[in-house]
């Protein structure tokens, strides 16, 4: 089967009419995806071996960690044999489902609002059955497990609501699915009422409790800017009232201190790298370090930031001196606050993690240190000792160092051998610890070892990091990545065995690499791909413009336009005997990277290229593959566990296929 090819318009955008919906873009995509169908049969064989690795790692039925909220304990629960869960709570000497996700009759079916009411009488949630992420609110009376008839059909995902669990107060989008407009709905009656409405375009609303409870928060924020307003919980009718008012390039975040009376910020006002103060006076900053977060208890306080590219949790008196610290389990692991709802409990609930160690959740008693453990995640068939963690360090261009998770069986050699997936994301600040992640297992128990790269533009490190790798200095996010490779390959894994992989602003990475160091990879895996920068960020008119020009730049400004066309993958193709194997995603629901964005850069691709990304294996150099969710299906994928595995194994096989692994036997033994 020939790979298809979309018309191309004499225009400065030969592709631009795939950006508008048409039967024509409709039947691109669709022969795309039967290219990919056809090509991808030479390895269905082992994705149905790996399908088969991952559902012998899952559990019949997954029961979450639970949360309390009043009498109750709430969790999600997976029922043996089914792909998507239920909400559950137990109390009083009995457990109830209060919310069945696949009883909405939809392959596709992903929460966004869970909010028991303060008495525990209603529960708030919200659906969205597409990926669109257009939630509709519902109100389920718990007894009787009826929805009451009020129900709002286009809302976001946050909402708080009042001290009497009479009033609840949510976010409405715009036409592109900005949260702008905050709204109090009285469930008794169905009265609604405007509370807040944010104008500028920069800026998203999102709601929450305080944990004292005291108070209704209303952020709004923008990439580099915030604006707090608080509402007396028992009050939902009050007026909003601004907490530290908006500066531009001043964020913070706030955390209500009901035992001492105070509001704590979060902020950068006098502090690159944050600082913790009160409106009393009281003030942290420790040199070097990013704050991320501060929760209040009765007695205590408990803070989250970065050290040395991890976190540290610490425990502080009143008064901020150090009562005691907690720090990650193993190398390469990950420590982060769970879900912490009581301000009056004598314990902070921590959760730990690596790649290849299931995730935890502890209760760490405030006064000893001393560590309780609540849940494990249930992983059958795994052995977390086969397996091991290190962080190295490699060297960007201009001396910037780089942390870099290297994660392998023990019996993997990094002697320069063995193959090599090496991931990256670094955008937007995020911190992008190590999570457990079953899929990784088919990969290392076939020799390849996983690389993680903690690169500028991200913030595992500091906000410094970010500031580095954004705006003008994009670039350096991308140069990170291909010094990362360059040391990896220096001795540690295969280079010549090197696949690179990234999700959206991840994708964007992997194909700003893919042609800036084509000769570097053996394959490039670009998920959901940003990859038409310049021309998404002057479209007003789709979701995720305005809200990113802090991010990414406005290209209405010409400096900033020959910056982003500088590594816009769209606008830079590498030479077709250059290309290393691809594989490419996209989602037609996918509200943040639209598909007509991955689908151009294929098209472009196919254009460029004498053999139009067609070679006799899908592994080999030039190849070109394009995977078109033409269904259901979001952002991130399918929520439907097993539908999920399914598609990761499909990635997995074509991974292993261009590393020359999918000869090579899994060295474990599952059952045992």
């Amino acid at each position: 089967m020939q790979p298809p090819l979309a018309r191309r318009d004499d225009d400065a955008d030969p592709y631009a009419w795939l950006r508008h919906p048409s039967p024509e873009a409709t039947d691109y995509l669709a022969a795309e995806r039967a290219y990919f169908d056809d090509r991808t049969a030479t390895v269905a064989p082992a994705a149905a071996s790996i399908v088969a690795e991952l559902r012998a790692r899952t559990p019949n039925a997954e029961r979450s960690v639970s949360w309390a909220h009043g009498a109750y304990a709430y969790y999600s629960f997976t029922p043996p044999g089914r792909e998507l869960p239920e909400m559950r709570r137990s109390g009083g000497g009995r457990e109830q489902t209060l919310l069945d996700m696949a009883g909405f009759g939809s392959s596709y079916a992903a929460a966004g609002v869970i909010e028991p009411s303060p008495d525990d009488a209603l529960l708030a949630y919200s659906v969205d059955l597409t990926g669109a992420e257009v939630y509709a609110l519902r109100f389920r009376d718990a007894a009787t497990g009826d929805d009451l008839p009020i129900k709002v059909e286009q809302t976001y995902y946050t909402g708080a609501w009042s001290a009497d669990s009479r009033w609840f107060l949510y976010t409405v989008p715009d036409h592109l699915n900005r949260p702008c407009e905050v709204w109090r709905i009285d469930v008794t009656t169905g009265d609604r009422h405007l509370v807040l409405a944010e104008p500028d375009q920069r800026f998203e609303l999102v709601i929450e409790r305080s944990r004292s409870g005291a108070h209704i928060v209303i952020t709004a924020q923008s990439r580099n800017t915030t604006e707090v307003w608080v509402i007396p919980a028992d009050d939902p009718a009050a007026v909003p009232a601004s907490l530290r008012g908006r500066t531009p390039g001043v964020e913070y975040r706030v955390e209500h201190d009901g035992e001492r009376d105070r509001w704590l910020a979060i902020t950068n006002a006098d502090d690159e790298e944050f600082a913790i103060v009160g409106d009393d006076g009281f003030r942290i900053a420790n040199p070097g370090e990013r704050v991320h977060d501060v929760l209040a208890f009765t007695d205590c306080l408990v803070t989250e930031q970065r050290v040395d590219g991890g976190c540290r949790i610490r425990v502080l008196e009143p008064d901020g001196t150090l009562r005691f610290e907690i720090t990650p389990d193993e190398p390469g692991g990950s420590l982060r606050l769970g879900h912490n709802e009581d301000s009056r409990a004598p314990f902070v609930t921590v959760v730990t993690e690596s790649f290849t160690t299931p995730t935890a959740w502890w209760d760490v008693d405030l006064r000893t240190g001393e560590r309780t453990l609540r849940h494990r995640r249930d992983v059958p068939n795994h052995d977390p000792s086969a397996y091991v963690s290190e962080v190295v360090q490699a060297t960007a261009t201009d001396g910037w160092r780089i942390p870099v998770v290297v994660t392998r069986r023990r019996d993997t050699p990094l002697d320069g051998t063995a193959p090599c997936l090496l991931y990256g994301y670094g955008s937007y600040e995020s911190v992008d610890d190590p999570c457990f992640d079953a899929s990784l297992l088919p990969l290392l128990d076939r020799g390849v070892v996983f690389a993680k790269a903690h690169i500028r533009g991200g913030g595992e490190v500091s906000r410094r990091q970010w500031i580095d790798g954004h705006l003008m200095a994009k670039r350096n996010t991308f140069t990170d990545f291909i010094a990362t490779a360059d040391h990896l390959a220096d001795g540690i894994v295969d280079g010549k065995r090197i696949v690179s992989r990234g999700l959206s602003a991840g994708g964007l990475l992997q194909g700003a690499v893919y042609f800036m160091a084509p000769q570097r990879w053996a394959g490039v895996i670009a998920e959901v791909p940003f990859v038409d920068c310049v021309n998404s960020m002057l479209d007003t008119e789709i979701p995720l413009t305005i809200t990113e020009w802090e991010e990414w730049g406005n290209p209405a400004i010409p400096e900033q336009r020959d910056y982003m066309e500088s590594y816009t993958p769209y606008s830079n193709l590498p030479a077709p005997e250059l290309r290393p194997a691809l594989l490419v995603t996209g989602a037609v629901h996918d509200p943040r990277v639209l598909v007509h964005e991955p689908a151009k850069w294929v098209a472009a691709l196919r254009h460029s290229d004498p053999q139009h990304g067609h070679r006799p294996n899908i592994t080999d150099r030039g190849s070109v593959t394009f995977k078109v969710e033409l269904g259901e299906g979001s952002h991130v994928g399918q929520v439907a566990r097993y539908a999920a595995l399914q598609e990761e194994a499909e990635v997995l096989a074509w991974t292993l296929a261009v590393l020359d692994r999918l000869r090579d036997t899994a060295r474990h033994t599952l059952g045992t």
